[in-house]
């Protein structure tokens, strides 16, 4: 496996997680309620802990795309 192969993956992963993240943002932001009445059939929580629950996993799941998606990329880019 070569460098640009790595660096071609770590681009896609970064793409596609990012589209993710920013899907899921923008669905928190706009739609809080319907989400919430989605998720609640499943799994009743009060919404004070659901509204916790989903801003907690955003972070991290922000996190993890920063640390494991992102930063690859970036290093692979400088040393390619």
């Amino acid at each position: 496996m070569n460098i640009q192969t790595l660096i071609r993956f770590f681009m896609w992963c970064t793409i596609l997680n990012g589209c993710v993240l920013i899907l899921w943002t923008f669905f928190t932001m706009v739609a809080p309620d319907l989400m919430y009445r989605i998720q609640s059939k499943w799994f009743p929580v009060p919404r004070e802990t659901f509204n916790v629950v989903i801003y907690s996993f955003l972070g991290l799941f922000k996190i993890v795309f920063l640390v494991f998606n992102v930063v690859p990329y970036v290093a692979l880019q400088i040393i390619g």
